[in-house]
């Protein structure tokens, strides 16, 4: 079965994948809602039955003390052939506001050669595609595949450090294929080679017992949500760059990512400037950010004329490849307590961590897998950053410090992952489907 015609497999079996992605779809497995614990066991079992229909010699449904259900099938490997463990989630972001959702966001829909649905990209087609790359083969793949589908990965994964002891003999592999990033935009496919990590806190800025009249006491008392945004503004210099000392920079991506694109796809209004200095690519792949995602103050309508004595703030950082997470967050913490105006007090919560990842990208496994994707999309792949953070993907690296690793996936730019209207381009997943195939039978020869 290694010979086969990828475009012709693939075209072949496309429709019933399809049919199995939609059921995935329509599961609201919202990890992150705990009343939806029994949706997103619902899409294990769905996916553990998907994989045993396709001859898997084992399917389990796994989870460890606080995790979530995990998927781990097995398709043995020929004698003298490598095994590949195939990674995708089952999980999904909650909704958002269910109205601005153009057609609900649990019910598959096509519109203009795309499929709407949440986790159409971000990840179940991950799961459809591993099942079409095992299914071209009629169950039985030219080299040993291990599929682990997780479900918890929207929420941080935060089992899966020990899910990876537990299980280890289980997914052990010679390469791992982790099909949760993206391409580099519509009909060009990519390798992500980079990954920023993470590191987030809240802050707690209180200058007064409590709040005071603003009139009578306001000029000489300070009101902490002005204190609040004091602090914050010192998280960048002038021109937008990162100012919290210590952490570090990457070197440059050399991708040729337009300005113009980038405004377009960030939905920058016009006007707005971008932050920092560099490259596009280099701002937003090699380089530490520093965002507010959240502040607690009075809202504007509950607002009356007293100073606020006390307001907090989420501050996430992104960190450049080769940075620590807890140096990082060493770091943030101090510039956070060390730059506090006017003597108010300053607590700060360490948060979410996760490292960063940069790959080896060289060897037998990344030649076929460039070699793959460059036979079926007609397009060379091109080598990126993601800006987000994957913490998994360190974790992966760690545990399986032997295995190659390829970062790959099936969202693009315009697939609004995460947002409303998240969809997946069907071309690209088409295309996506048959190149995996194709690197299966181009490891299975290396």
């Amino acid at each position: 079965m290694t010979n086969i015609d990828p475009f012709e497999a693939v075209r072949a079996i496309l429709p019933a994948v399809r049919d199995d992605l939609e059921r995935l779809i329509r599961i609201p497995s919202v990890s992150a809602d705990l009343s939806a614990r029994a949706d997103v066991r619902r899409t294990a079992e769905l996916t553990a039955e998907l994989f045993r229909a396709e001859g898997a010699q084992a399917v389990e449904v796994l989870e460890v003390e606080g995790g979530q259900p995990a998927v781990v099938a097995h398709f043995p490997a020929p004698a003298g052939r490598p095994t590949v463990l195939l990674y995708a989630h089952h999980d999904v972001q909650p909704t958002g506001d269910v109205a601005q959702w153009t057609s609900p966001p649990f019910e598959p829909t096509e519109r203009d050669g795309r499929l709407y649905g949440r986790g159409a990209a971000d990840d179940k087609a991950g799961i459809a595609l591993h099942l079409a790359a095992v299914r071209a083969f009629g169950g039985r793949p030219p080299v040993g595949v291990t599929v682990f589908v997780e479900g918890e990965e929207e929420i941080g994964s935060p089992a899966l450090g020990a899910f990876l002891a537990k299980y280890h003999d289980r997914l052990a592999a010679d390469v791992i294929v982790l099909a949760d990033s993206a391409n580099f935009d519509v009909g060009v496919p990519a390798l992500t080679t980079t990954l920023r990590g993470l590191a987030d806190c809240v802050v707690e800025v209180r200058a007064l017992d409590h709040g005071v009249h603003s009139g009578i006491y306001g000029g000489a008392a300070p009101d902490a949500l002005t204190a609040l945004c004091r602090l914050l503004a010192t998280l960048h210099d002038e021109e937008g760059n990162v100012a919290i000392e210590g952490l570090d920079t990457a070197p440059a991506p050399a991708v040729d990512y337009p300005e113009e694109r980038f405004r377009a796809e960030a939905a920058m209004l016009p006007g707005v400037r971008l932050l920092g200095e560099g490259t596009v690519a280099e701002r937003i792949w090699a380089r530490p950010t520093a965002s507010v995602l959240a502040i607690d103050a009075p809202r504007v309508a509950d607002a009356s004329n007293t100073l606020v004595p006390v307001a907090r703030a989420k501050v996430s950082v992104r960190l450049a490849p080769g940075d620590d997470a807890t140096r990082a967050m060493k770091a943030l913490t101090e510039h956070l307590r060390t730059h506090a105006p006017w003597g108010v007090r300053v607590d700060v919560t360490p948060g979410d961590a996760g490292q960063p990842y940069a790959a080896q990208a060289s060897g037998p496994a990344y030649d076929a897998a460039r070699s793959a994707f460059a036979q079926v999309w007609n397009h060379e792949p091109v080598d990126i950053g993601i800006g987000g953070s994957i913490p998994f993907v360190a974790e992966f690296a760690e545990t399986f410090p032997d295995a190659a690793i390829l970062v790959t996936g099936v969202a693009d730019p315009h697939c609004r992952a995460h947002g409303v209207d998240e969809s997946l381009h069907l071309g690209d997943f088409a295309r996506a489907c048959a190149a995996e195939a194709l690197l299966l039978t181009k490891l299975a020869q290396a």
